[in-house]
């Protein structure tokens, strides 16, 4: 409980250093792939730290790590670096200097966290035992370039090896959520989630004389109709699944039948046995709609994340720790989220917690990620800041 005690106080003291880093990171945002400049902010403070540092990992991951005086467990913590194409329309003194790229999903709140917590709890390893290893990942909001981005890059770099991490955590902002407050879920956070791609080749004639052709655009709409009825009556209902599509293309000219169609779509679920099932369902009513049409018709799916998982007795620990930090009524339990998020890389291999911090002002207003007036408060800094160094420095105990 001292140390906790110590970790709260240290916090407090770090505030204004937590927002000078926000703002800094806020006022210079770079899009996934390109942040450069934000990795050599982040290699440059963990070096004044005296932190081990590596860089240009999955292009400009940055990991920094240090060791306390006695053994004990390898933690890591991991925080994304990249912002997003939006013109920002929040009118605060610290607004992005960037056209038409913003930090509106608060990674810079994690960036600077990440920070902060590495100068606190390396400002007091003397006390501490076990290894901390501080994971700056870039590319989190994507497009994902195959297995050498984001967080499926950073593990392919080896950043949960050598030695092996006991243990990952990070927070993400919840702009529905009060200061003060953090909400957790003892297992399932946040939904898998798999490209889709539908593919129907028909047979090209003239619009006066169809029967003389296949239609796939007509046999698309009855795809369309066909998937959504399978999910709505053969998916049990309390199993949820999500499958949209953003994309259709297909034919060249208003009287011509097309030859192909294809269409691309997003696939969200909760548990992998349901995303087997459907797969294998969708894939079997597609041959016989092939069958019944005369199309040639491909389905695909492509595995974009996983499914989200905390794992069950790190998560039990860390929330212990939490009602600790932020007295028991301040933590809030989580409903698993259909959204989806490349953490999930980490946590298929090791055992992870993922939790969200309250960045609403109280009684304030909700505000959306990803919307170009996004605002959060800046006073859930040092709460985020006491979670990750509490949590850090109690799970590091052997």
């Amino acid at each position: 409980m001292e140390l906790i005690k110590e970790i709260m106080d240290r916090a407090e003291g770090l505030t204004g250093e937590l927002i000078r880093l926000r703002r800094e990171f806020h006022q210079y945002p770079e899009l996934s792939h390109e942040e450069e400049r934000t990795a050599g902010v982040v290699a440059r403070y963990l070096q004044d730290l005296g932190l081990e540092v590596k860089t240009g990992l999955a292009d400009h991951g940055v990991v920094g790590t240090f060791a306390g005086s006695r053994p004990g467990k390898t933690v890591a913590w991991r925080a994304d670096m990249d912002a997003l194409p939006l013109e920002e329309k929040a009118a605060v003194p610290w607004r992005s200097k960037v056209p038409g790229v913003m930090h509106a999903c608060g990674h810079d709140f994690h960036l600077s966290v990440g920070l902060a917590a590495a100068r606190l709890l390396s400002g007091m390893k003397d006390r501490l035992a076990g290894r901390f290893r501080f994971i700056f990942q870039p590319a989190e909001e994507g497009p994902p370039r195959g297995d050498k981005s984001g967080a499926q890059g950073m593990v392919a770099a080896g950043v949960l090896a050598d030695p092996p991490v006991d243990a990952i955590l990070a927070l993400h902002v919840a702009p529905n959520l009060d200061v003060g407050y953090i909400r957790h879920s003892p297992e399932v956070v946040m939904a898998g989630a798999d490209r889709v791609e539908l593919a129907i080749t028909g047979k090209a004639a003239h619009g006066a004389t169809p029967h003389r052709g296949v239609d796939p655009i007509l046999v698309s709409a009855q795809a369309l109709t066909q998937i959504q009825s399978f999910l709505a009556q053969r998916i049990d209902a309390r199993h949820p699944v999500i499958l949209t599509f953003g994309r259709i293309a297909g034919g060249n000219r208003f009287n011509i039948l097309a030859e192909r169609v294809e269409l691309e779509g997003s696939f969200r679920y909760l548990q992998e046995s349901v995303r087997q099932d459907v797969e294998q369902g969708l894939k079997g009513l597609m041959r016989g709609l092939a069958q019944g049409s005369g199309a040639k018709i491909a389905l695909h799916f492509h595995s974009t994340y996983p499914l989200l998982k905390n794992d069950s007795q790190l998560s039990a620990r860390a929330a212990e720790v939490l009602a600790r930090i932020l007295g028991k009524n301040h933590l809030k339990l989580h409903q698993p989220a259909m959204g989806s998020e490349d953490f999930s890389y980490y946590a298929a291999r090791v055992p992870a917690f993922y939790f969200f911090l309250g960045v609403r002002p109280p009684g304030g207003k909700v505000q959306s990620l990803h919307s170009p007036e996004f605002d959060p408060d800046e006073a859930g800094l040092t709460w985020g800041l006491k979670a990750a160094a509490g949590l850090l420095a109690t799970l590091s105990e052997p």
